[in-house]
């Protein structure tokens, strides 16, 4: 995709393929900060070349997964994001429990873009096994690298995608 989305040296320009207000939130949570992190930076270095200004991108973070929608929906509602993306990592801790927290988190971020209409990119992911060692470490913090660039693609597409619907509809 050669694609330019905007002029990266004009903090405003993203506006017009995002809409609204031209910003972007980044909703991350510090649970395995170390590998999530690598989402944040992938995605910022990828929607940077995509075109969109890195000043248009605001960033937050929450402890853990769980607390990702709630901020999702605050600020989907404050009117100032054309997308909210959500980067997590929900592991398997021994303790039943992850899949829940996975299907829960995931269901509800759904919830918070039909109800608002602002889109949610989900990076949140969940491992069928994680163990606290150097070989998945690696694994996930390249795995999240990946992840953060596609979760760029598909936001501005999909805010694209967005603006050309709410023109065919107006």
């Amino acid at each position: 995709m050669n694609q330019r989305y905007g002029d990266s040296t004009n903090p405003n320009a993203v506006t017009e393929t995002a809409g609204r207000s031209g910003r972007i939130a980044f909703v991350q949570s510090c649970w395995h900060k170390d590998i999530v992190d690598q989402c944040r930076e992938s995605f910022t270095a990828e929607i940077v070349k995509l075109g969109v200004a890195k000043s248009a991108i605001d960033f937050f973070e929450v402890p853990g997964s769980f607390e990702i929608p709630l901020q999702a929906k605050i600020l989907a509602k404050s009117g100032r994001y054309a997308a909210i993306v959500a980067s997590g990592f929900v592991v398997d801790g021994g303790i039943y429990r992850h899949e829940f927290v996975a299907d829960t988190v995931i269901k509800a971020l759904m919830r918070v873009q039909l109800d608002t209409e602002v889109p949610i990119i989900s990076a949140v992911l969940t491992p069928r096994r994680f163990h606290d060692h150097d070989e998945h470490r690696k694994f996930f913090h390249a795995h999240f690298v990946v992840k953060g660039a596609e979760a760029a693609t598909a936001c501005v597409s999909t805010i694209e995608n967005m603006n050309r619907l709410k023109k065919l509809c107006a």
